[in-house]
């Protein structure tokens, strides 16, 4: 169905494109050329894809036209080889009008598709829209971005549809809905805010899927300590307003770190049915320590400076950059597993972990990080080793099926991004959804 609309689109779009011969000859035929051609502009594709979502229609029809554009230019340039050898030089104003009256229904087709997959799409970065931008008007570069502007928002289109599929199939069976609530907690340098969810698509997902979720809501940047006293009140709070007995966590980076010192050290143990980290430095980072004992203490205090006087701007009330940093090296994390106590037996406790497979697989600055850190401890995610993930009684380690890797951010779904063989948002349906089995 989809394949014939793309089909039935790009005949019609140039159908019309070189019908000026036609109309020229039979004026008549205007009254059934411009309905097709408004319905088409209006409607292309957006009844062919099942999806209730409205922006995905959009971006859908967007794409239809643009690879209806596509199509048409190639067979329009053939056409009007035919019209320029069967008129020039005795009839040239017939090719020369035909070409213009080609040329402005295929640019409004394809404007028309351009602003629909610019205005609606998610998996369209900001970079790929300014050089879709920039080479719009450069011959050969223009096609080659089309192409792959195309190809990441049908891709989108088929990905987000499928997701509501499964979905709704699922809907009944609620596979996320555990005995207890899912506290969420981001790791340093990030808050939990309304705007901006450092989960990405994760918890609209599990919800969708009938998981209860609440988030950590503590600092971005506090020592080890700080948060796990801020973790242990907003515990409280969870469990106060809900009713429930306990509640399961996942947390993400030194997230883990700050739960682990909750459970161990502030005596919420009882609190907890289960903890899992992700991508959480257990072991801590050898680079920090390099880092941390290279750079000169003036340049450290000045960073930290910067950096805790921007978070005062956004709210946060007395920001420690130094001492979040600190609690992430290899000697930290070492001196703090001697002083936890292993957590009570009765919490299910597991870790996830995932690395990268090169540098250019990730963004900046996990791009550039991943080299210093590859060198000094191997495999890595872009900011954790391998070997720092390792967490209680269950491991999962992510290796790419592709040559992408899974990055410290995709593993969270920072970014937003649909990965080619790691569905991040039904790894997470799963991972809760073993927790649910687990009775938990």
């Amino acid at each position: 169905m989809i394949v014939l609309a793309f089909i039935i689109y790009s005949i019609a779009i140039c159908f019309i494109a070189n019908s000026y011969a036609l109309i020229q000859h039979t004026p008549q035929c205007l009254f059934f050329l411009i309905p097709v051609f408004l319905f088409t502009n209006l409607f292309a594709g957006y009844f062919v894809l099942k999806t209730k979502r409205k922006t995905l229609k959009v971006c859908f029809h967007g794409t239809v036209l643009l690879i209806s554009f596509f199509m048409s230019m190639i067979l329009s340039f053939f056409c009007h080889v035919i019209i320029a050898i069967t008129t020039i030089p005795n009839n040239y104003t017939v090719f020369v009008w035909s070409l213009v009256f080609c040329l402005l229904v295929n640019s409004a087709v394809f404007w028309n598709g351009i602003l629909c997959v610019y205005l609606t799409s998610k998996q369209l970065g900001i970079k790929v829209r300014i050089i879709g931008i920039i080479c719009g008007l450069i011959p050969v570069a223009n096609l080659i971005v089309l192409v792959f502007i195309v190809k990441t928002t049908i891709t989108e289109c088929f990905v987000e549809s499928e997701k509501e599929r499964i979905n709704r199939k699922r809907k009944d069976q609620k596979i996320c809905s555990t005995k207890y609530p899912i506290l969420l907690v981001h790791g340093v340098f990030f808050r939990d805010t309304k705007y901006f969810n450092y989960w990405g698509r994760i918890p609209a997902e599990l919800e969708a899927n009938g998981a209860t979720i609440f988030y950590g809501n503590h600092h971005s940047a506090s020592s080890v300590a700080e948060c796990g006293e801020e973790l242990k009140e907003r515990i409280a709070e969870i469990l106060s307003e809900t009713g429930s007995e306990k509640l399961n966590i996942i947390a993400h980076s030194k997230g883990g770190l700050d739960c682990r010192y909750a459970i161990s050290k502030l005596g919420v143990g009882d609190k907890v049915a289960s903890l899992t980290t992700i991508n959480t430095p257990h072991n801590g980072c050898l680079f920090a320590d390099f880092l941390l004992g290279k750079i000169p203490t003036s340049i450290k205090n000045r960073v930290a400076k910067t950096y805790n006087k921007t978070l005062r701007k956004f709210g946060e009330p007395n920001p420690d950059f130094l001492a979040a940093v600190n609690d992430l090296t290899d000697s930290s994390c070492k001196r703090l597993n001697l002083e936890l106590p292993a957590p009570p037996e009765d919490i299910f406790c597991q870790s996830v972990g995932s690395v990268l497979t090169k540098a250019t697989n990730s963004k900046f600055p996990l791009n550039l990080s991943y080299l210093f850190v590859k060198r000094f401890s191997g495999e890595n995610d872009g900011l954790v080793d391998e070997a720092s993930f390792k967490w209680g009684e269950k491991y999962i380690l992510l290796r790419p099926t592709k040559r992408r890797g899974i990055s410290h951010g995709d593993i969270i779904d920072l970014n937003r991004q649909n990965l080619k063989g790691f569905d991040v948002r039904e790894f997470y349906v799963n991972l809760v959804s073993d927790l649910k089995n687990r009775g938990l």
